[in-house]
């Protein structure tokens, strides 16, 4: 997308925490400080009265809240069409509660830096293609011009690189190097193999989880506790919302003291009884093992998927503010071999390499027009990116041992560098078939209700009597700006038909224009 007249800028939407960051004009990235003058801004939306909406409100201000005026990891609902929230009779979407988001970021950053047009903004490499285009229409409502969204691990490498001197850099060998970035948010999870050189970044393998994150490991202190106070008492407390509300508080700072201290105490009070239990690290280890272990086992899978053996691996990176559990860096060790680097700031990392990306997308159209130094922009226009496809992308076809079922054929795996195209030979069901439906899916299974169904097109007005088992090509393309394609043509007759499909999401555009204006409506603190 084109640049407008204005700051250009990186933008990490987080699930527990946000950041915006800028390259400044020697090209070092920095994060924009909030009006707390901290460089992290909890993704929480209170909504208020009349229209005051506060995001990130402090601890003791939720504590006061009605649980309803609170909104928080919405991240994970992103893209979704059933999940809303009603405020002042207008249903809000997932979109437009990130756009409040977005919205904060970019008024108190305008502070500093002056009016902020342009953006880039991250998502995990495992976000599909409709939590993709909701976030893209997130940053539209909060009146940004989304130049481009960029891939979390991706942006951490670009990070990663600059830090350590290296990134765009033409003056010496350009020695390649291989990096894992391990990625733990608060809510979601991603692991991937990166190869690059100074001027080329190549993605050879990832995985993930958009359900996965700091968020569950505090659950399971909710839980802990809980669970021994009603032992004890015999009610639930987390029936309570306001409760349940301050709780989860209480046992996120907890969380976050067992990362520094061996043990911590945890209060909760309810109906008028109170229990404190004191928390080891080892209990909180030994309560969240499991959900450890899906991430060591992603870890694995993705270099195992990256045909990278131990000894190629330069560098194992964290990223995430849930990398600072001690268990994490430990696993990794055991897994990798080596020590994890913790060189970047990893509640920071990722918006830093977001401005990165955004101040190459800059420096590629700025035709030596710039705020920035000319080294600069030399530098950043030299690198360029290999992408994989998170995704498999295939077609419903009939299942040819159970012909009353049907079943996804992938075609594209996941893990392929894109751009890419394939062609691929079906066979029409029935003989004198009218029609042929073409279902394009998104996903890793055969089970076709396990996926997601991005596209569904016809093949119509067949040649007459056609016989069962005649011919039909289906060529399917995924280029680099996320764009995927399918051409279908019954070989027979020549009948073709298409499809191409550009993100989609529950927002129509007239959609976008209101909450384009509520969004202006509303005052946000």
């Amino acid at each position: 997308m084109k640049l407008l007249e204005g700051q250009t800028v990186g933008i990490d939407l987080g699930t527990t925490y946000s950041a915006l960051a800028q390259l400044d004009n020697d090209g070092n990235p920095i994060s924009l400080k909030n009006s707390d003058g901290k460089t992290t801004t909890p993704s929480v939306v209170l909504l208020g009265d009349s229209g005051h909406v506060v995001v990130g409100p402090s601890p003791e201000r939720i504590s006061v809240e009605s649980p309803d005026n609170i909104v928080e990891a919405i991240k994970r609902q992103m893209g979704s069409k059933t999940w809303s929230k009603v405020y002042q009779g207008k249903k809000l979407t997932p979109e437009f509660i990130s756009a409040l988001i977005l919205k904060k970021l970019k008024q108190d950053s305008e502070a500093s830096v002056g009016p902020i047009t342009n953006a880039v903004i991250t998502v995990p490499y495992y976000f599909n293609d409709i939590r993709r285009k909701a976030t893209q229409d997130a940053g539209r409502i909060a009146g940004l011009n989304v130049i481009d969204i960029v891939n979390e691990p991706t942006a951490a490498t670009l990070a990663y690189a600059w830090m350590k001197g290296e990134l765009g850099r033409t003056d010496g060998a350009k020695a390649e190097k291989t990096i894992m970035v391990y990625d733990l948010g608060g809510g979601t999870f991603d692991v991937t193999v990166v190869k690059y050189t100074p001027t080329h970044f190549r993605v050879l393998a990832t995985d993930g989880d958009v359900m996965l994150g700091g968020i569950d490991w505090t659950n399971r202190i909710v839980e802990h506790v809980a669970e021994q106070f009603r032992r004890k008492y015999g009610s639930d407390p987390l029936a309570d919302p306001e409760t349940r509300l301050v709780f989860t508080q209480e046992c996120e700072q907890a969380k976050r003291i067992l990362s520094s201290k061996a043990q911590t105490p945890v209060n909760l009070y309810f109906e008028g009884k109170s229990l404190t239990v004191a928390v080891t690290r080892g209990d909180f280890e030994r309560m969240t093992a499991d959900l450890l272990q899906r991430t060591r086992d992603t870890t694995e899978l993705v270099l195992q998927q990256s045909g990278i053996e131990l000894e190629g691996l330069d560098e194992v990176v964290l990223v995430g503010g849930s990398t600072h559990m001690p268990a994490v860096f430990d696993m990794l060790k055991t897994v990798s071999r080596r020590t994890p680097s913790r060189e970047l700031d990893p509640d920071e990392a990722v918006a830093q390499g977001a401005a990165i990306h955004a101040a190459i997308l800059e420096a590629r159209e700025s035709g030596g027009e710039s705020r920035m130094a000319q080294a600069v922009i030399k530098r950043l226009r030299n690198v360029s990116a290999t992408d994989v496809n998170s995704h498999s992308l295939g077609v419903e076809i009939t299942d040819p041992a159970d012909k009353t079922r049907k079943s996804n054929h992938i075609m594209i795996p996941r893990n392929t560098p894109i751009p890419h195209k394939i062609s691929q030979r079906f066979q029409t069901n029935v003989p004198n078939q009218q029609r042929i439906r073409v279902r394009l899916l998104q996903g890793e299974v055969s089970d076709v209700a396990a996926c997601t169904i991005i596209g569904d097109f016809h093949i119509t007005n067949l040649p007459a009597n056609l016989p069962q088992g005649s011919p039909v090509e289906l060529t399917y393309s995924y280029d680099a700006d996320g764009r995927i394609r399918a051409d279908a043509k019954e070989l027979t007759g020549n009948r073709k038909a298409s499809a191409e499909i550009v993100r989609d999401s529950g927002v129509t555009d007239s959609g976008l224009v209101a909450f384009e204006q509520l969004a202006r409506d509303y005052q946000v603190e």
